[in-house]
């Protein structure tokens, strides 16, 4: 069967869903990203990303693909390695073969990126479906067209070295089990998502977002590091991997297709709350954009006002939401 490139809004539920489509999965986006129970929030100060924490708006890297495992009873190999030329060697080997490989990735070595979209992020994942001479064909989910990619290029951004670093990472499903998903497949999800944002740990969902926001509210108003620390919220938020605005209207979308799915139609209006929320976060971003560009005064303690806010909104939704579940 020939691959079909599909866009979509993030890496790597568009790279599991074109994947799963391409295997006879009628998987979605949306319905990948929701089923794997992708949404989260987290702020790690001790992890650093270009020196400042790292702030996220979904669950781990490969979490999506992972979680897709259990409702689908699929099994896919994961495979690291030591060396680029082992790396090559193998790739080269599965598209021989007529597989199409996932690679997780570091963005800024990836050549087709425009020069102003590239900077150090190592999990971007994208799907190999063939090579033509010294060039591999690419289907790059956040574009809207395959792309090609010299094999050297792959290679430097395959072992990219830093946070997250791939390592070659390069996967495949071995056995697919399903081919529909299940209503308590989907209530299962919705409900580990639910725990996920309401969990009793500082870092994490609605808890993590106060605590950025209380350490957000310390800054000093006058300072270059205070500007640097909201433009990487913003950062964090609307341009890696989707972010907090974009990854909520995802999940808005499949709690639409779970009212159908999971035979639950109040789900409806939950989509249409967070699609709101969504727009929430969106506010918020161009807030601290225009202080961060000079266009407001840097205002920390407004900053830390609306995460406080936002907080409040996505504690309630996801207290309702679970009650809501059967």
């Amino acid at each position: 069967m020939s691959f079909q490139h599909q866009h979509a809004a993030h890496c790597e539920s568009g790279v599991i869903s074109n994947l799963l489509r391409h295997h006879g999965v009628p998987m979605t986006e949306s319905l990948a990203f929701g089923l794997s129970s992708a949404l989260s929030f987290a702020y790690i100060p001790f992890v650093k990303i270009s020196g400042l924490p790292l702030i996220a708006y979904r669950m781990p890297p490969k979490s999506i693909i992972k979680g897709l495992m259990a409702p689908l009873a699929a099994r896919f190999r994961f495979e690291t390695f030591r060396s680029a030329a082992a790396g090559q060697q193998r790739l080269d080997g599965l598209l021989a073969a007529g597989k199409v490989v996932g690679l997780q990735t570091s963005v800024y070595w990836l050549p087709y990126f425009p020069p102003d979209m590239r900077f150090h992020f190592n999990a971007h994942n994208l799907l190999v479906y063939g090579k033509s001479g010294d060039d591999y064909l690419i289907s790059d989910p956040v574009f809207e067209e395959p792309v090609r990619c010299a094999s050297a290029d792959l290679a430097r951004a395959r072992f990219a070295k830093g946070v997250l670093a791939p390592k070659g990472l390069l996967y495949f499903p071995e056995a697919i089990g399903r081919q529909d998903v299940t209503p308590a497949a989907v209530r299962k999800a919705i409900l580990k998502t639910c725990r996920t944002m309401l969990a009793p740990v500082p870092i994490a969902g609605v808890r993590g977002m106060r605590m950025l926001a209380n350490k957000v509210a310390k800054l000093p108003p006058a300072d270059a590091h205070t500007t640097a620390f909201i433009g990487h919220i913003v950062r964090m938020q609307e341009e890696i991997g989707t972010g907090g605005a974009g990854f909520r209207f995802i999940y808005a979308a499949f709690l639409q297709e779970a009212a159908t799915l999971a035979r639950m139609p109040q789900l409806t209006a939950f989509s249409d709350r967070l699609t709101a929320i969504g727009d929430t976060w969106r506010a918020f971003a161009l807030k601290a954009a225009r202080m961060v560009k000079g266009r407001e005064a840097v205002d920390p303690a407004a900053i830390a006002s609306k995460l406080r806010d936002l907080a409040a909104l996505e504690e309630a939704f996801f207290r309702d939401l679970k009650a809501a579940l059967p």
